[in-house]
């Protein structure tokens, strides 16, 4: 009840603001542009169905899942980015604009009406020059191939045979209304080419129920590495059902690492890869109408339970979280997602004030390493802006 009611309000406040941006950007871009009554108007109604579509394309999508091609509802999603990036530019140049006006009337110099006009086709043409120009490159950067990041770390305890050992990290891909199979093929295409020893998905596998996605995602099946490929819940994968994906993902060759760890490599040299459910199923798991009850919460204790502490170890955990216990059990490294490194700014910076150097890249939280990708795919408008996608490339050293 309190999760639908919350739903309803966050729809409300985001229809809310939605509908007085799109006011605001009509007015400075169109209205104080030109005065034909028929541009006005068509202009007029196209925001309006745009930003109406815009709120209503995800939950739709949701809904529909893969059941409708991504090219449905990709537009609408794209404009809700294009819309952000409009409203900061007209919003930057039409305060350069005041502050202009401001101080002519300050120094008591009126501006001729002439002036203003250009001032208003001059601050139309930047915005939409500067903000389509930025959605442009944030839809390019999404659905371009990701980078390849190669992160070498010195892992305590790695045995000298094991020196040069890698592991491919995958996250946060979200395979839903927009990224579909053809994205996947070509995902899963570029990490088998890196020819890692280990394969490790660190969850938001899914934005959608097994039944929407199952065909997407069944693509992980032609994933391969000689030591295993290996996944961890991530919030999303809670929303989405998390106990049918867990069957999914395990019918499809690929093992679950829910709160326990294995040893990886043979008698003479190993090290432990660790994997936990996500954080925030340590409370019920995110309380989505997909979820559903679950058996398993987050549990270091429990992954951790039997094994030497001072052997090598890798711990898969979604979010970068709990980083004070990871250390104080020496565990070498710790691999997560969950952040998308802000995916576009102004959400960069913001992610940069909430997680700090756990926003995205290597850090090192007391005796352990920590990395966080930004992961392959993307949630919201389907764009990538100061924070590209990445395939991350984990090298293991010897100490």
């Amino acid at each position: 009840m309190l999760g639908n009611l919350a739903r309803v309000i966050f729809f409300f406040l985001a229809g809310t603001l939605a509908a007085l941006g799109h006011i605001y950007v009509y007015r400075r871009l169109v209205r104080d542009v030109t005065a034909n009554a028929r541009f006005r108007a068509l202009a007029r109604w196209t925001m309006i169905v745009l930003a109406v579509s815009a709120l209503v394309a995800r939950p739709v999508a949701r809904w529909f899942g893969g059941a409708a091609p991504s090219w449905v509802f990709t537009p609408f999603l794209v404009w809700l980015g294009f819309a952000l990036y409009l409203l900061l530019t007209t919003a930057l140049l039409d305060g350069a604009r005041a502050a202009y006006l401001g101080w002519r009337s300050r120094q008591a110099r009126p501006v001729a009406p002439e002036r203003r006009a250009f001032l208003a086709r001059s601050l139309a043409t930047g915005s939409a020059a500067v903000g389509g120009g930025l959605g442009v490159f944030g839809t390019w950067s999404a659905f371009h191939a990701p980078e390849v990041t190669e992160v070498p770390v010195a892992l305590p305890g790695l045995p000298k045979a094991l020196d040069g050992f890698t592991i491919v990290q995958l996250t946060d891909i979200h395979v839903g209304a927009v990224i579909q199979r053809k994205f996947m093929d070509e995902l899963v295409a570029r990490a088998n080419a890196l020819k890692p020893d280990l394969i490790a998905l660190t969850g938001d596998l899914v934005d959608g129920t097994v039944e929407q996605m199952g065909r997407s995602v069944a693509a992980i099946q032609a994933l391969h590495a000689p030591h295993g490929v290996f996944f961890v819940t991530g919030n999303h994968d809670y929303y989405s059902g998390v106990e049918p994906w867990i069957a999914a993902v395990q019918g499809l060759g690929i093992q679950p690492l829910r709160n326990r760890h294995v040893r990886i490599g043979d008698a003479g040299a190993s090290f432990d890869l660790i994997g936990v459910d996500d954080w925030s199923s340590r409370d019920g798991g995110g309380g989505d109408r997909w979820s559903g009850p679950s058996v398993s919460r987050y549990d270091l204790d429990r992954a951790v339970e039997g094994r030497d502490p001072d052997r090598a170890s890798v711990l898969l955990a979604h979010q970068p979280t709990n980083l004070p216990n990871v250390s104080a059990k020496q565990i070498g490294l710790q691999l997560s997602g969950h952040t998308h490194g802000g995916q576009l700014f102004p959400g960069t910076g913001i992610a940069r004030l909430i997680w700090a150097e756990r926003s995205a890249g290597l850090s090192r939280q007391g005796f352990s390493w920590l990395y966080v990708s930004r992961g392959c795919g993307f949630v919201g408008p389907p764009m990538r802006v100061g924070s590209a996608p990445e395939l991350v490339k984990v090298v293991l050293v010897a100490k």
